[in-house]
């Protein structure tokens, strides 16, 4: 870990905190991510800092800029910032932008930033929980429900992973672990099955290994997502929505 720069989107906290403070313990130059710097400066003693609210896609294109501006060489991004499924009753919540949130925080954001980072390495922290898109409903406008949009948004970071790698960019996605203890697991009401030990020792192995690109990973064990990461015509229609939500928003297509 001692050459690498690593950037940890949503590293004040749960799964990203614990990661962060592994990699800088292993020698790695860690970026922390929060969305104050309040809040990413407490959290790893002697870590470079950035914040931003990752529901805005302005922000986002801002933290990017910054990124790029003062660590030109960025070994890997660890997209790891999420919105999880919310308090059981929750109703649909839209980003600063208008799009679904949990599209947006835990897809878009993602996109939008390894754009412009430029990343030699990237890993997305996403879900066994996935759902298509439906694209008669793709924002979930009409029938809302917190679990399936946080199914469809990491299910949508799992397909453009796969796209990512067929580009040429390494590229892996991982479910870390299953209901690890952390805020969005107790805000959900779920008592958690894996260790935050566990499943960062999975996502530090994955940030380490060469040679692997365009895998997802359930721990350590390479895995199968939902039929849908691995359709053509879904993943097409992804990037037409991807791109639809980019513009209406006022960013250029991806």
């Amino acid at each position: 870990m001692a050459d690498l720069t690593v950037l940890i989107t949503g590293a004040t906290n749960g799964h990203g905190l614990t990661l962060a403070r592994r990699l800088a313990s292993e020698g790695a130059r860690v970026i922390v991510h929060g969305r104050t710097l309040e809040k990413a400066s407490a959290a790893v003693p002697g870590a470079d800092v950035v914040a931003a609210d990752l529901g805005s896609l302005r922000a986002v294109e801002e933290l990017g800029d910054e990124v790029r501006r003062r660590f030109p060489s960025l070994d890997v991004l660890v997209n790891n910032a999420g919105v999880g499924s919310g308090p059981r009753g929750q109703g649909r919540q839209v980003s600063a932008d208008g799009i679904e949130l949990r599209f947006a925080v835990n897809y878009l954001a993602g996109v939008v930033l390894t754009s412009a980072v430029r990343p030699s390495r990237v890993v997305n922290v996403a879900s066994l929980g996935q759902a298509p898109l439906d694209p008669a409903d793709p924002m979930l406008e009409r029938s809302y429900s917190g679990s399936r949009a946080y199914a469809q948004s990491k299910l949508a970071q799992i397909m453009w992973t796969f796209d990512l790698a067929a580009s040429g960019v390494t590229a892996n996605a991982i479910h870390p672990g299953t209901y690890m203890p952390t805020g969005m697991v107790a805000e959900a009401g779920i008592s958690p099955l894996t260790s935050l030990e566990d499943g960062v020792a999975a996502t530090a192995r994955l940030i380490r290994s060469d040679g692997v690109s365009g895998k997802f990973f359930d721990g350590q064990r390479e895995a199968t997502a939902d039929p849908a990461a691995y359709d053509p015509g879904a993943r097409e229609y992804l990037r037409a929505l991807t791109d639809h939500q980019l513009v209406r928003s006022g960013r250029p297509s991806s």
